[in-house]
């Protein structure tokens, strides 16, 4: 799993989150909400937190299953926190490769013709700190 910080930068550069079930997630509120409640990681699950759709927006319905009193928050109120796949997903045809060196992770890519390489010793951040440089790159 992607460090907060690390997801709140992807956020912040437009990557856009559309929940799906399986899909983890921790809340950005305001301060005024307990610190313990914003380090929790959910999970999206039609039957635990659901994503639900409107005009006006993509809200995450808590179905009564937690222990503290929300029942939804918006969708700019959490912060995804993508798996591996999804961020090698993301990288689609810029990704070249994932090379497991000695205490550290290396995920090389191709952007605009340059071969990069992103290296981590969590395999999920270094797909991250790629995505993110694409990202960047395509503003």
């Amino acid at each position: 799993m992607i460090s907060r910080e690390l997801a709140r930068e992807l956020r912040d550069a437009g990557l856009v989150w559309h929940p799906e079930s399986g899909d983890r997630f921790q809340l950005d509120l305001p301060e005024h909400v307990e610190p313990e409640v914003e380090a929790d990681v959910f999970t999206v699950s039609e039957m635990t937190i659901e994503a639900r759709r409107y005009p006006t927006g993509t809200i995450l319905a808590f179905n009564g299953t937690t222990e503290w009193a929300l029942d939804s928050v918006a969708l700019v109120d959490a912060v995804w926190l993508p798996r591996e796949d999804q961020l090698r997903e993301l990288l689609r045809a810029t990704f070249r490769s994932l090379t497991r060196l000695d205490d550290t992770f290396a995920v090389d890519v191709e952007l605009g013709g340059e071969r990069r390489r992103f290296e981590h010793p969590e395999v999920a951040e270094a797909y991250g700190m790629a995505l993110l440089e694409l990202i960047g790159r395509s503003r």
